[in-house]
């Protein structure tokens, strides 16, 4: 009688103990979140190279990149990120956070312009340095080197390996005839005949491998693929037995290859215990560069490479990291490339004193599933009419000019195993107005110019406000170009003619 008198005491007793052992375990689970958010995150950005809306398996199931699925199921797939239309400019608003017009980038830059990013910015990467990170990149420069002072250890990155120019042959590694290889400042010619996404990614699990890990890290891996030429070793391009185009059925080869180097990208960081401190964002560059033979897809966005259609502007892109209190979405509100700059400064503890800076700190809001801070951005402006402007302002975008002859919205890439034929639409021969409402329509069907005249003019009034800042874009130099000739140098694409 006594035993069983005693045994509700014992259970209450055990618990009572059951539950401070929670509790305790609770306060130590909390406590270590707090340490962990504390601490300084390493920071891999991925940018791919004209990688095409529909050009990745969580947007298209027909692509295989298995390991980029599975980082934006895990993280926050981003519905409305936009770029510029073109890589070069596009870089440079990564690296500076402000839109291109204001940097002289407002079209691609060729190898004789001479110029690059004014050297009085201060580059992310060197902002970085400035909050303990040792930074790091693997891949595409585009952003000038006539002199050193332009190339990329002397705008902040600790390491750098990769190529000056906007594109090159993926094996041997030279543009127009002549080598475009560097490590730090030194050409490289022993890589010939290596693939380029292989080199880059051995580079970057390289850079990750002799890391300090007492120091947070800012790794910037600005792969080579998708572009042309479209190149990939045969193995990838047999994944894609059952697409009937060739040309299309080498670009998602180079796809898959791309998933390849970021799956080992990621298995290194993990095999080094970094990968629970790490923020990874992976983007696209600018739309893909769609065309008669359908190699890219943006489907169901009208538009490519160098437009401002959606198709062109609008890329694919995610971020995944144990920072993200929320994951496993999509993410609608808007962010422009300006915004990484300050979002990543904001992430590693630093702010942006530079008040002309046009970027906004997003991380709260995407990370969270909030509506964005950003309500409005220059897509691109002009001070030729024959080129094209366009702006967004909310849910309504107006464009102006002369925004392309044709502008195609390619079917779904693969149906069955076949591709269809690209919608080719007339979209204006000299100049043009068009508004649209992104909301209502974000694959750009209706032109509502003519019905919502009030709108058009709100929109070019605030549109003529952003182009008081535009600084005209780079001539191309004739002089330079017999200066910068690779032959004067070695036959290296190389600094030292400006």
């Amino acid at each position: 009688m006594e035993r069983m008198r005693s045994t509700p005491k014992k259970i209450i007793c055990s618990v009572f103990i059951f539950g401070c052992i929670l509790w305790y375990a609770s306060f130590l689970h909390e406590h270590d979140t707090v340490v962990r958010s504390t601490k300084k995150p390493n920071i891999v950005f991925i940018l791919a190279d004209d990688l095409g809306w529909s050009d990745v398996g969580f947007n298209n199931p027909y692509v295989i990149t298995p390991n980029i699925d599975r980082l934006a199921r895990e993280g926050v797939i981003l519905n409305q990120t936009y770029a510029a239309q073109s890589c070069g400019p596009s870089r440079a608003t990564l690296m500076s956070g402000y839109f291109p017009y204001r940097l002289r980038y407002s079209v691609q830059l060729g190898a004789f312009f001479g110029q690059g990013l004014p050297l009085n910015l201060t580059l992310l990467p060197r902002t970085m340095q400035g909050l303990s990170y040792s930074t790091y990149m693997v891949g595409k420069w585009d952003l000038g080197f006539c002199k050193e002072e332009y190339t990329p250890t002397r705008r902040g990155f600790d390491k750098f390996y990769g190529y000056y120019m906007a594109s090159g042959d993926h094996y041997t590694h030279s543009f127009l005839g002549h080598l475009d290889l560097h490590d730090n400042m030194d050409p490289d010619w022993s890589q010939n005949g290596t693939y380029s996404s292989y080199l880059y990614t051995h580079k970057a699990v390289e850079f990750i491998e002799d890391h300090d890990k007492t120091k947070p890290m800012f790794l910037y891996v600005a792969y080579q693929n998708v572009h042309s030429p479209l190149q990939v070793p045969k193995n990838y391009v047999d994944m894609y037995r059952s697409v009937k185009n060739v040309n299309r059925r080498k670009l998602l080869g180079m796809v898959s290859a791309l998933d390849d180097g970021v799956g080992k990208i990621v298995k290194a960081l993990k095999r080094n215990k970094l990968w629970e401190n790490t923020v990874l964002l992976f983007l696209s560059d600018n739309g893909g560069p769609q065309n008669e033979r359908c190699e890219s897809s943006n489907w169901p966005l009208l538009g490519k490479k160098l437009q401002l259609f959606e198709g062109g502007t609008r890329v694919v892109g995610f971020v995944h990291g144990d920072m993200l209190p929320e994951s496993g979405y999509r993410y609608h509100g808007m962010i422009h490339f300006v915004d990484w700059y300050p979002t990543l400064v904001g992430l590693a503890g630093g702010e942006i004193t530079d008040q002309e800076v046009d970027g906004i700190d997003v991380w709260r809001a995407l990370s969270m599933n909030r509506p964005s801070p950003r309500k409005e951005f220059v897509y691109n402006v002009m001070d030729r009419p024959y080129f094209c402007e366009a702006i967004r302002v909310g849910d309504y975008k107006m464009m102006r000019g002369s925004c392309g002859d044709v502008a195609c919205r390619a079917p779904p890439p693969e149906t069955e195993g076949k591709l269809g034929e690209p919608q080719c639409i007339e979209v204006w021969r000299k100049t043009g107005l068009y508004l649209y409402n992104l909301k209502d329509d974000p694959i750009e069907r209706y032109n509502l110019a003519e019905k919502m005249s009030g709108k058009v003019r709100t929109l070019t009034a605030r549109l003529e406000e952003y182009k008081k800042k535009y600084v005209p874009s780079f001539k191309r130099s004739e002089a330079r170009i017999k200066e910068g000739q690779p032959d004067n140098f070695g036959g290296v694409w190389s600094p030292g003619w400006c």
